[in-house]
């Protein structure tokens, strides 16, 4: 009997992984279409992907974490350039993203200027305060504040003379109150259900910066999103005897903002959390993955670890101290016990306009997929 079961338990496994692969290719190509260009600042991209999830969580039989809507909504500032994005330098027109970005915090800026050289790296205009730095990778983010310069950021390898004259037309606009929105939704436990395992993810990215150029944000964090929204069908379909609690937070890319708000304004009593476990660029795999707050939970880390040698899902699990690098930190600060796991290996794209669906190659999501469940089946044993 033995015999036959275990053949039948692995195909049953791959049956699985095999339904997860494509239902995770279709979020992420979901999630970093232009449609929903970068789901950030400009365009509505951050509201629209919050109605995404929002029918997803829906269409996958989840309840709303509090009363009859998924959305928790907050706000906070943000500095976003929703226009005009063009720099010419030595008479070289640029491609934003490509060639250049703006600092997050620069202000609106239109002129024709003469840069002094400062160092080997630095060009400015004193009187404009208006800064051209020269790069080897060009890394966007997104600020809270416009400050009283214009910084523009160049690719190294996208001049070959030293930039002398720039024309430049940037448009900035600062947001007081940008409206975001946390997406939560919770499956019941069948035994115990005021004894709660989360399950979180951001879903925001960067958005855009001027009218044609969005960050797809496809590892950071569609990938995350996508495993979060693949485990919420499997326990939607498959209630635990504990509740699971999903959170899709914004906000995470202006500094935890959506997370922040949610431990100061929780929709469910942070103690009846029992772990939480964030999942942020998990999108390759090929060397393992890395587990944030490990030393703080050694005994939950062993355990994941035991699973994980038990059936070979991963090549390593990678330790690491406490860090404040995602939205587990201020549930952590708060004494709720959090794991954050990310993969390692694979593509290096990050904050840039190459960071897309069509080359993440999702290396361990299935083999993460079955360790988790595994890992919350034993954190849900009452012996655990």
């Amino acid at each position: 009997m033995k015999r036959i079961l275990l053949p039948l338990f692995i195909a049953l496994a791959t049956v699985v992984s095999a339904q997860d692969l494509p239902a995770a290719r279709k979020t992420l190509d979901t999630l970093t279409s232009a449609t929903l260009w970068g789901r950030g600042y400009t365009k509505n991209g951050m509201a629209r992907a919050a109605t995404y999830l929002c029918n997803e969580f829906k269409a996958a039989g989840l309840q709303p974490m509090k009363g009859t809507d998924f959305r928790q909504n907050f706000s906070y500032p943000a500095n976003i350039f929703p226009g005009k994005m063009e720099v010419t330098i030595n008479g070289k027109k640029l491609i934003p993203g490509q060639d250049f970005i703006i600092e997050p915090s620069s202000r609106s800026l239109r002129n024709h200027l003469k840069l002094e050289q400062k160092d080997s790296i630095t060009f400015l205009n004193p009187s404009e305060r208006l800064f051209v730095v020269l790069q080897n990778k060009l890394t966007w983010s997104v600020a809270p504040a416009v400050g009283d310069y214009t910084a523009v950021l160049v690719s190294k390898n996208s001049l070959k003379s030293t930039p002398e004259t720039i024309d430049v037309d940037i448009e900035q606009q600062l947001i007081p109150e940008f409206q975001a929105s946390n997406i939560c939704g919770l499956v019941k436990g069948t035994k115990y259900p005021d004894s709660i395992l989360m399950i979180t993810a951001h879903y925001d990215h960067l958005g855009g910066m001027g009218e044609q150029t969005y960050f797809p944000g496809a590892n950071d964090n569609a990938s995350g999103t996508a495993l979060l929204l693949s485990l919420a069908r499997y326990y939607a379909a498959n209630p635990a005897p504990y509740s699971i609690a999903f959170v899709c937070f914004a906000g995470e890319e202006a500094g935890l903002k959506g997370s922040s708000y949610f431990t100061k304004t929780p929709l469910i009593p942070l103690n009846e959390i029992r772990f939480l476990i964030n999942m942020d660029m998990v999108g390759t795999g090929e060397k393992g993955i890395t587990v944030v707050n490990a030393t703080l939970h050694p005994k939950e880390f062993a355990l994941l670890n035991q699973i994980n040698d038990q059936h070979q899902y991963l090549s390593k699990i990678n330790p690491r101290g406490k860090a404040a690098n995602s939205d587990h930190y201020y549930f952590t600060e708060n004494g709720v016990p959090a794991f954050f796991i990310y993969t390692q290996g694979g593509i290096s794209a990050y904050h840039d306009i190459y960071d897309r669906a069509s080359t993440l190659p999702l290396t361990k999501f299935a083999d993460l997929f079955h360790l988790l469940i595994d890992f919350n089946n034993a954190l849900m044993k009452p012996s655990s």
